[in-house]
């Protein structure tokens, strides 16, 4: 009884806070037309689609707020540029009084006042561009702050939040089904809705009466194929921190005191690099360690900072593999795509909750041209063609299958891999900047 008043007096006195807040940004507000606040309940650092969104409205002349946690850095550019404000969201801790029921209502209350606070605080914006999942209570929150603006509010439908949440609790899970009915309700408030997939687009239409624009997730510019030498440079920066990328040999192709990785190796009176005789493939799989990825599948094909990363790097150090070793690097933003751009294949493991979105760690792999074995889900059709820009699997051995058969006799052949390579290189993609003026910017200046 004593919690349930605490938690009632901290509701109503946020509540108090909050309406003053309004009542005053109300009287003063002045409209700015050029002006967006794009938000994320959730690190800036590891929302790309998000940062890309701020980017390109930077680049047609507008001032943006990006507004969310500051957990990790976000890209250079996005530093750089003297049109963005970063707008820092302070997390809120998990509550541990009362039933995790109770703890999850008055987590939702605080972060619903605290997320409107500071989204007060920042001008008057003519747009706000939102990000969901999460949206719980973010879709509200920034549907009453455009309210009392009289701004449009523009949701970014990467997902479904129940659909994540279903993945720990199960579908019929009451939070799940409030969770749904919130999303489906606050969804219809919004101005224009953005999504990934055609398959969303179709179901936000049919199933929510919610009518969006597709805005596939396009590589940025800075993915795309490593040169040799910028490779050896990433090799060796590697190499003084992980195992893997160390040389296991020395080779007969250049003199012994010539610079090498596991894979490259630079003639130091010349400064030429070439690939090591012999060197191993570069698998990758990029993961954020959550439970819409089952990294399992890839450790059963080799053997025959998220939530789950120390329960995988367990069972990593409990397999004895002869040929293979396994790194699981944090690397740098600037980096990450200079190592996609220097692998051989791309490893996806993600299944959509939903089944309608798409993986954006594959959009970057092909960005990179590089081919791409990636876990079978609905509509993953839509961006990976079996057999022509890669491969897709149902299950770990199917995906060891493929793998044999795409390193077999590695780098002497590389056959299929040459091949997918070849297409992702003709297919001549759209890039994010071209895609999101053709598809969002029509959408900004119709209002003004």
């Amino acid at each position: 009884m004593a919690v349930g008043g605490v938690a009632l007096g901290l509701a109503l006195g946020l509540a108090a806070l909050v309406a003053v807040l309004l009542w005053r940004r109300r009287a003063v507000a002045v409209a700015v037309a050029g002006r967006v606040c794009v938000a994320v309940l959730g690190d800036l650092g590891r929302s790309p689609r998000m940062q890309y969104h701020a980017l390109s409205l930077a680049r047609h002349g507008r001032d943006v707020s990006l507004l969310g946690y500051l957990q990790s850095v976000p890209h250079g550019d996005v530093l750089r540029s003297d049109r963005i404000r970063l707008v820092p969201v302070r997390e809120l801790r998990g509550l541990r009084v009362g039933p995790k029921l109770f703890q999850y209502g008055i987590k939702v209350i605080v972060q619903a006042a605290q997320l409107l606070y500071t989204m007060l605080t920042i001008d008057r914006p003519a747009y706000v561009l939102l990000q969901n999942p999460p949206g719980l209570p973010a879709i509200a929150v920034a549907w009453v702050a455009c309210l009392f603006w009289r701004s449009k509010l523009i949701i970014d439908w990467h997902n479904y939040g129940y659909t994540i949440m279903s993945l720990s609790h199960g579908r019929n899970h009451p939070l799940v089904q409030i969770a749904k009915w919130y999303e489906k309700l606050f969804g219809r408030l919004s101005d224009y809705n953005l999504c990934v997939t055609n398959a969303m687009k179709e179901d936000l239409w049919v199933n929510c009466n919610i009518k969006a624009v597709t805005l596939y997730d396009k590589p940025a510019s800075y993915f795309k194929e490593t040169p040799l030498e910028i490779q050896h440079h990433l090799y060796m920066k590697l190499a003084k921190d992980y195992e893997p990328f160390k040389p296991r040999y020395v080779t007969e192709s250049v003199s012994l005191s010539a610079e090498r990785s596991a894979f490259t190796e630079m003639d130091e009176g010349n400064g030429h690099v070439m690939k090591t005789r012999g060197r191993p493939a570069l698998l990758i799989s990029s993961t954020s360690w959550t439970e819409d990825e089952d990294f399992s599948v890839l450790l059963k094909a080799l053997e025959g900072k998220g939530p789950l990363k120390d329960y995988y790097n367990g069972l990593i150090n409990k397999l004895h593999f002869k040929h293979i070793q396994i790194c699981t690097p944090w690397l740098e933003a600037e980096d990450y795509p200079l190592l996609l751009g220097s692998a051989d294949l791309g490893v996806c493991l993600h299944k959509s909750s939903s089944g309608l979105d798409l993986p954006m760690k594959v959009v970057d792999m092909f960005g990179c041209c590089l081919p791409v074995c990636a876990i079978h889900f609905e509509c993953l059709h839509e961006l990976v063609k079996h057999n022509e820009n890669g491969l897709i699997f149902r299950d770990s051995s199917e995906l060891a299958e493929q793998l044999k058969m795409l390193f077999l006799e590695f780098p002497t052949l590389e056959g299929k891999l040459h091949n997918f390579r070849k297409n992702l290189r003709a297919s001549k993609q759209l890039r994010w900047d071209e895609s999101w003026d053709q598809t969002v910017l029509p959408l900004l200046g119709q209002n003004e």
